[in-house]
């Protein structure tokens, strides 16, 4: 222990320790240094003299007695606090969009934020949910490198090169224009552009499935005003679902025993009519999504607007109808 004679060195052996979370009690730690408590307690002293005399770069930092634990603590306000970090790696694991060991890694990094009796009820309440955790498949290497390359790609505006496997497995590659990075229902897609015919036309990868990117120096413009808008689009699509990119409002009336959830998976719908438990429902969607979510609501969905929309959900409820005919 005679390195920790050094009152420097001790005092920043403290501090370590105290951001990963310790509880220091000045009488363990004089025992552990072969110190007197009146050392310990003065580093303590000196230690909150340090952060107050940095308050501008260490603002919501404190340290604190814990009359329950008998000892001091640091209080990282700015900080990610228990409940937060609770809340975030529950979404993250119901994601199911990372590997089984980058959730894990994530976690624990995360985890170093707490207290060490924060961090043992967190892993202890979290420790099911990962033993059963199932990551979706993926055909690229790593998730999270594909994302920030592209997303360095899309800040720069750089134009790309992707190696692709489309969803009936056929392998595809093709230089596009990186526009955006969403995530929806288990996957993270970029919509590029790439020319046809003399024009940009958008679509969208799953980015999972992209298994080799090259980066070009070729860069591209896209005029601010004209942006690609990935928070409207994230409003009006649905199961990121494309088809012919069709852009339409759509009024269908809906009887079943939550309104909220369907407002909920269509942000920006409105309420147009109410009758008996009957609601008529108007809704800006894009794609062909909205017609996989209003399927699944089954008779409790009736579509009254466009024509032509309504004509294909009879179409696709006859498709239905006749697959059971045939059993």
């Amino acid at each position: 222990m005679s390195n920790y004679t050094n009152k420097k060195n001790r005092e920043f052996a403290i501090f370590l320790r105290l951001l990963q979370g310790e509880y220091i009690s000045v009488k363990e730690l004089a025992q552990e240094y072969q110190l007197s408590a009146k050392s310990i307690s003065r580093d303590i002293t000196d230690l909150k003299n340090f952060i107050y005399d940095n308050w501008d770069n260490m603002e919501g930092f404190e340290i604190k007695y814990s009359y329950q634990e008998k000892a001091y603590y640091l209080e990282r306000g700015n900080f990610i606090s228990s409940k937060e970090l609770m809340a975030l790696v529950k979404i993250l694991i119901a994601s199911r969009s990372l590997s089984g060991e980058q959730v894990r890694t994530i976690i624990n990094k995360l985890e170093s934020f707490l207290s060490v009796n924060d961090r043992k009820l967190v892993h202890t309440l979290l420790q099911k949910e990962l033993y059963h955790y199932m990551p979706v498949g993926a055909d690229c290497e790593n998730v999270i490198d594909n994302l920030w390359n592209i997303s360095q790609s899309i800040r720069k505006q750089k134009e790309i090169s992707i190696e692709y496997f489309k969803m009936n497995r056929s392998q595809i590659f093709r230089r596009v224009k990186p526009l955006a990075i969403v995530f929806s229902e288990y996957y993270f897609y970029l919509i590029a552009s790439h020319s046809v015919d003399g024009r940009d036309v958008e679509h969208f990868y799953r980015i999972d499935r992209i298994t080799k990117i090259e980066k070009h120096r070729t860069g591209f413009q896209v005029n601010y005003a004209e942006r690609f808008d990935e928070g409207e689009l994230k409003n009006r699509i649905q199961y990121m679902w494309p088809g012919q990119g069709i852009r339409r409002t759509v009024v269908f009336t809906f009887q079943g025993p939550s309104v909220q959830a369907v407002l909920d998976k269509l942000p920006g719908a409105e309420i147009i009519k109410k009758e008996e438990g009957r609601y008529t429902i108007r809704a800006e969607v894009y794609g062909d999504g909205i017609k996989m979510f209003l399927l699944s609501q089954g008779s409790w969905v009736k579509v009254l607007e466009p024509e032509a929309f309504v004509k294909e959900m009879k179409e696709e409820i006859i498709a239905m109808k006749s697959n059971y005919e045939e059993m």
